[in-house]
């Protein structure tokens, strides 16, 4: 049956509906400019130094453009962080053991880029709680889990002492890591961020000769 708005003897198809909303095409390249943008100028700066219009200038974008994607700062950030880790495998945070575990960590603070983002991060908790919930979000859980799930296997191993709180030295590590971040310099290395946490260990009881490289010889 031809549709009541046809005429009678014609032919054409109807033109198919419309599906996306007037106004112009989104583009890939401008949404990764605007969220790089956005995070290079908040490593940069800070929260307070960051704005729309100096997010769009630095995207070679309008800032019309930057408000069609994010009504606000807060909402450009928080999609800045999740797309800093979008790319966080979840599978690849299953250490076999403390080396392995420690080592990754040690890798990650190890990258100025990092150290500086999770500073920012933590600095915005009194005035922007979005961001760090959502640096959590993307990729903080994730990573506290599988520390945890590390921790009982070393405990299980005899690593640990057996009345050891894997959940209690998740968070030491936690704040071991935080203390790094403050208070040594970003040119550390990741052997020197390694044995920082192996020492973090060893006063949680972590038993001598027990990670790979260490020796109870003297």
């Amino acid at each position: 049956m031809k549709p009541d708005s046809e005429p009678e003897g014609h032919t054409l198809a109807m033109p198919a509906p419309r599906t996306k909303t007037p106004g112009r095409p989104r583009s890939r390249e401008a949404d990764e400019a605007i969220l790089t943008a956005a995070l290079d100028l908040l490593i940069e700066r800070g929260i307070g130094w960051t704005s729309i219009e100096q997010v769009a200038r630095r995207a070679g974008v309008t800032r019309a453009t930057v408000y069609r994607r994010f009504p606000t700062l807060t909402d450009l950030l928080v999609r800045a962080v999740e797309w800093e880790y979008r790319d966080v495998d979840p599978g690849s945070m299953d250490w076999p053991d403390i080396d392995s575990m420690v080592t990754a960590w040690a890798g990650h603070l190890a990258e100025p880029r990092a150290r500086k983002l999770i500073r920012r991060l933590y600095g915005t908790v009194d005035d922007l709680p979005e961001l760090l919930r959502a640096y959590h979000q993307a990729h903080g859980s994730h990573r506290g889990l599988a520390v945890r799930t590390t921790l009982e296997r070393a405990r299980a191993a005899g690593q640990l002492p057996p009345d050891s709180d894997p959940q209690i030295l998740q968070q030491l590590l936690s704040g071991a890591a935080l203390q790094h971040l403050a208070a040594h310099p970003d040119t550390t290395g990741p052997e020197e961020v390694k044995a920082y946490f192996l020492a973090v260990l060893g006063q949680a009881g972590l038993r001598p000769g027990t990670v790979p490289g260490r020796s109870t010889t003297r």
